[in-house]
């Protein structure tokens, strides 16, 4: 019997069973910024201990930084406090540190695949849920808390229970319109929030396959949204020739004897299975998050859910979620008026996000009741689509062209949302208070979603606003 990827890796990595009945695994990578590492390094010190291997630790700094300006000091007194700790424990320990205007500063799961440094059959973790997006590239790829941020520092190690491994096949050819976030959003509504506790996903089938690195990294992203460890894409001949001339990628004959290692972590045509799901591409339509999780959300085509169709929890939890986003039940979505539009975040902030959606936008403007924001994952994306002009085609359809960062993907910059504001965002979360009212809404979609709500002024069908087929 062969084996699928997340045995191999797990494999070559781990270093033993714990008296706790847990695992030792080595980890490969590990990425670190502002939020969930100072706090570890302030541990670290109290135990006296230094960082065991900081040549495989890089740091950035992504969900405080503004993305208005980002001269020093920062405005904001906390924020500029945790950049001045991750900065000096970083100089201390010997840590890179891709700092704002250093030309990689960006959201960490923005920058370790641009740069290379995120490559097949590692191990990576990092103090951020939204970790799995690495796994595109055929890594175990996790997200971690700060005590475990700790322990990595301090040992290079991580305990961990091992997982069951889901395959996740989507075949056939996606329709026009729908792109890789509608996939991710299908999955997670199908599967539920809770549906991949204490799995791994695999991600297979041609629809998967033919994505780009940047899809791929999208479809992982979210795999933390189902209850999943992580998520991961077997690594192909499109994984090898996005890594190959990146800045931290293995060069020449090194390259060429990488891509063969890389390519021996793909599953086995005859590795088993936890379990196996199959969906048809053709099935999934552009998808709009209603309520309060990333499950709840339909295709543009369909109703609100009607409370009254079910029962016992399931009818509360639809009513809460009805109530807090001021939707009716057995309603469209379609139609539902926006404040504000949101392109950015480690799940859509690539320059591919904001090519497709210039070439839609282009001649367009931003509807006047809808504030319009588009943030770069990194400084690489933002000097790249400078290179293309997308910020002029952003700028003159009514979007501000902002600074590189998490922006609006949540609360801990200057970017919020105001009183009950409803926003048509292409981040990841959607939960109560995410980007910064208590009672703000977010509404998830794919960047070219959102862009025609914001034309709209009210969320649209994409196909129909531009004329997709």
């Amino acid at each position: 019997m062969g084996k699928n990827l997340y045995q191999k890796v797990w494999d070559d990595h781990v270093v033993g069973q714990l008296e706790s009945g847990q695992y030792q695994l080595f980890i490969a990578l590990h990425l670190i910024h502002e939020v969930t590492s100072p706090q570890a390094f302030g541990m670290l010190k109290d135990k006296g201990l230094g960082v065991a291997y900081p040549q495989r630790t890089f740091a950035t700094v992504d969900h405080i930084i503004p993305t208005t300006d980002q001269s020093r000091p920062l405005s904001d007194d906390m924020a500029e406090k945790m950049i001045q700790v991750l900065s000096d424990a970083t100089e201390e320990a010997g840590i890179e540190f891709f700092a704002p205007k250093s030309g990689s500063q960006g959201i960490v799961h923005v920058v370790g695949p641009e740069l290379g440094l995120t490559q097949p059959g590692m191990t990576i973790c990092c103090g951020d849920s939204h970790t799995s997006t690495h796994g595109a590239f055929g890594c175990i790829a996790l997200g971690i808390g700060t005590s475990q941020v700790r322990d990595v520092l301090a040992s290079q190690t991580l305990a961990i229970d091992p997982l069951k491994v889901r395959r996740i096949s989507v075949e056939g050819k996606l329709s026009a319109g729908v792109t890789a976030k509608d996939v991710t959003l299908h999955i997670i509504r199908m599967l539920g929030v809770n549906g991949g506790v204490g799995f791994a996903y695999e991600y297979a089938g041609s629809a998967i396959e033919s994505m780009t690195m940047e899809e791929r990294m999208t479809v992982c992203n979210m795999s933390i949204e189902g209850g999943a460890r992580c998520g991961y894409i077997n690594p192909d001949q499109t994984t090898f020739d996005f890594l190959q001339g990146k800045e931290r990628s293995p060069q020449g004959a090194e390259f060429d004897s990488a891509v063969e290692r890389w390519k021996s972590y793909a599953s086995d045509a005859d590795a088993s299975y936890d379990d196996e799901i199959v969906i048809q591409a053709a099935e999934i339509k552009p998808t709009v998050t209603w309520g309060i999780t990333p499950a709840q959300s339909i295709s543009i085509e369909e109703l609100t859910p009607d409370p009254e169709a079910v029962e016992g929890l399931d009818k509360d939890l639809i009513n809460d979620a009805l109530s807090y986003m001021k939707l009716a039940a057995n309603a469209p979505i379609k139609g539902t008026k926006i404040d504000v539009a949101f392109i950015g975040s480690c799940t859509n902030g690539r320059l591919s996000d904001f090519e497709a959606v210039a070439k839609l936008i282009e001649g367009r403007h931003v509807a006047s009741n809808v504030k319009a924001i588009a943030v770069p994952g990194s400084e690489k994306v933002d000097v790249a689509a400078r290179a293309l002009g997308l910020h002029e085609i952003f700028e003159a359809a009514g979007f501000e062209w902002r600074l590189p960062g998490c922006s609006m993907c949540l609360a801990m910059n200057p970017d919020k949302l105001v009183g009950d504001e409803i926003c048509a965002s292409s981040s990841n979360r959607n939960f109560v208070g995410r980007q910064g009212s208590p009672t703000g809404r977010t509404l998830l979609m794919s960047p070219m979603m959102v862009a025609a709500a914001a034309i709209e002024g009210q969320v649209a069908d994409a196909r129909e606003v531009f004329g997709l087929e």
